[in-house]
């Protein structure tokens, strides 16, 4: 078997840790004696074995002079588990084949430390599809805010609802369960007050009941492996956690009878404000909420500070599943890195009704926020369209104009 595909392997097993590992890495690994695939594993939950322990426990003979496949280089510091190159050392190891460096300074360091050993050390191997596996990761270990994928759905006009507000249902019954195994993907699902008064959203996930581990390796080994893994198509729908609940609301103005509040005690809610009075902070504490006290910035929550305070909460990722105003303000601020549209085959019509970014727009095409790498499928009867949004350039070019 040509090295490529033990490399792709280790790549497929390290995606069955999607929405389970947060906020650690996505990690493969494959273990190959002899042209033989002799042991393999994933990094499975946050806390549990990495990858490449996982890989040496279901070795089927002794790894001694075998070469390891494995998607992240592996880490060298005691964090919730022993480091991992000392099991690849103390298992005889003679070649690692490292897909992706780690940007973590704490864990960092591996293959050095491999090679000062006498270990073969081979680095960048399929970099760019092993990268792509852990955009999330990498973006909230270089940055420390978390990696936000802006979430809305339209008309094919550019409506999300109509000039009554009404917007139930745009999107068809397949593309609004495909949102739910959206959602278990992130660890946060950000709205703002104006959604919650509409819509009184639950802003958790729905979806049906997990695969058991075996019938997702084999579904790993025998599925075809895509280009680069990364289409939000092929999300998983096992195994959901329930994301993390973010309302930006500035003045605390949420209805105590929403649903928000009255399932607080289910699901880990935090709200961030600026101002509010001590009843109403003492009758959200109450009901189990957590609540964030921001700086102001004009008129309302900072968001470059929560998303600051998120990132010390150890949420590395965010759905915005919010209204025109606080998607217009999370892109202004340049804090959003993805975009999911789904575009159903629909007319609205209408000046005044609502769209996914609202404010007051920009002044020119060549103004706007350019859009990369786009993919394209079909969720029923609607279509999804992905974009990654180059958020750093464009903030650089909103400073020089300020």
């Amino acid at each position: 078997m040509p090295e490529e595909l033990y490399m792709q392997r280790a790549i497929r097993l390290a995606r069955l840790g999607l929405g389970r590992t947060s906020p650690n890495p996505m990690v493969g690994a494959v273990i190959v004696k002899n042209g033989r695939i002799i042991g393999e594993g994933f990094h499975q939950y946050c806390g549990g074995p990495h990858a490449e322990r996982s890989a040496l426990a279901s070795c089927t003979e002794d790894p001694a002079g075998a070469a390891m496949y494995v998607t992240l280089e592996p880490c060298c510091h005691q964090g919730r588990t022993p480091p991992c190159t000392d099991a690849i050392l103390a298992n005889g190891i003679a070649h690692v084949v490292i897909g992706s460096r780690d940007p973590n300074p704490k864990a960092a360091g591996g293959a050095d430390i491999l090679r000062r050993n006498g270990i073969t050390v081979t680095e960048h191997f399929l970099q760019d599809e092993c990268d792509a596996v852990n955009e999330v990761f990498f973006h909230y270990i270089t940055s420390g805010r978390p990696y936000v994928a802006m979430k809305y759905a339209m008309s094919a006009d550019g409506k999300t609802a109509s000039h009554t507000g009404a917007s139930k249902w745009i999107t068809g019954h397949e593309a609004r369960k495909h949102v739910h195994s959206l959602r278990s993907r992130y660890t946060g699902i950000m709205a703002g007050i104006g959604t919650v008064l509409s819509d009184d959203p639950m802003l958790n996930c729905r979806t049906q009941k997990r695969r058991s581990r075996q019938e997702e390796r084999l579904s790993a080994v025998q599925n075809p492996l895509q280009t680069d893994g990364s289409s939000a198509a092929d999300v998983s729908v096992s195994d959901p956690r329930q994301p993390v609940r973010i309302l930006c609301d500035s003045q605390l103005r949420i209805p105590a009878d929403c649903r928000l509040c009255r399932t607080a005690g289910q699901y880990r809610t935090i709200i961030a404000y600026t101002h509010g009075t001590p009843e109403k902070q003492s009758s959200l504490d109450a009901m189990g909420i957590t609540l964030l006290e921001l700086p102001e910035e004009n008129g309302r929550v900072s968001l470059p500070a929560l998303m600051d305070a998120l990132g010390r909460m150890e949420i590395d990722s965010i759905l915005l599943e919010g209204g025109g105003t606080l998607n217009e303000a999370m892109l202004r601020a340049g804090l959003v890195q993805k975009i999911y549209a789904y575009i159903a085959p629909l007319l609205l019509g209408g000046r005044d009704a609502r769209t996914p970014v609202e404010g007051i727009g920009f002044p020119s095409p060549g103004e706007g926020i350019r859009l990369s790498s786009p993919a394209v499928s079909t969720i029923g009867e609607d279509l999804l369209l992905e974009f990654k949004v180059d958020s750093l350039l464009f903030q650089k070019r909103i400073d020089l104009q300020l």
